[in-house]
């Protein structure tokens, strides 16, 4: 009977396994054990190196290998389920984090409604509820909109990426009627040169809405 048993799970196991995203083994979870030591060798020894700016960033990991390929894998490969341990991960680091607030609402940056369309979900706000699940901190999916559809920042310059940020925000229907009482924690997947973030603080300061500052999973920025 323990027999039958065990290869039963066994051929459960076998079923439920899929491929990793990232290297195409057979793995139960998001990611295989290789790759999640892979992407973990991306994690940021100092995730608070950016704190003290003018809009206060923290970063749980480098833009470059494995995260970097996780992340487009995440964004441009359909693999939404990715958002979940790397959200965990995320909300981990922060909870270990000397400045951590507790006391803060957790808004991710918006798609525009035709980008998310066509993707189908927004990775910000999966790696935001996954974040909130491990941390416990209050998500309002719909605290910013995009309104209007920017081109891909990718390969512009800093300057040219605030230009074609300028008024891409505004508030989302949770906020435009309720301001919160809280400061907002926000949420994004990569932080380069800072125009996405700028962009969203103004438009929340213009509403009298604190900013505590930025939780990204990535950094292209180089530790200090």
């Amino acid at each position: 009977m323990l027999t039958w048993t065990k290869n039963l799970k066994g051929l459960l196991n076998l079923f439920l396994e899929s491929s990793c995203p990232l290297c195409q083994r057979q793995t139960s979870q998001e990611f295989c054990q290789y790759c999640v030591k892979q992407l973990h060798s991306c994690h940021l020894v100092d995730t608070n190196s950016r704190w003290q700016e003018s809009i206060p960033v923290f970063a749980w990991g480098m833009y470059s290998g494995s995260l970097k390929r996780a992340i487009a894998a995440m964004k441009y490969e359909n693999h939404p389920q990715i958002a979940r341990p790397l959200g965990q991960w995320l909300g981990e680091a922060w909870l270990n984090s000397p400045q951590r607030n507790q006391r803060l609402i957790v808004v991710p940056i918006p798609l525009h409604s035709s980008k998310q369309k066509k993707r189908g979900y927004n990775q910000a706000a999966l790696i935001a509820e996954s974040f909130c699940q491990t941390t416990g901190l209050k998500l309002k999916q719909n605290g910013l909109a995009r309104v209007r559809d920017t081109e891909a920042q990718f390969g512009l310059s800093a300057l040219e990426r605030e230009k074609n940020l300028a008024e891409a925000f505004a508030l989302g229907k949770q906020f435009s009627h309720y301001r919160p009482n809280l400061p907002v924690l926000l949420i994004d997947d990569i932080y380069t040169t800072g125009a996405t973030a700028k962009s969203a603080v103004q438009v929340l300061h213009q509403c009298g809405i604190a900013v505590e500052g930025l939780a990204a999973l990535a950094t292209a920025v180089k530790e200090r």
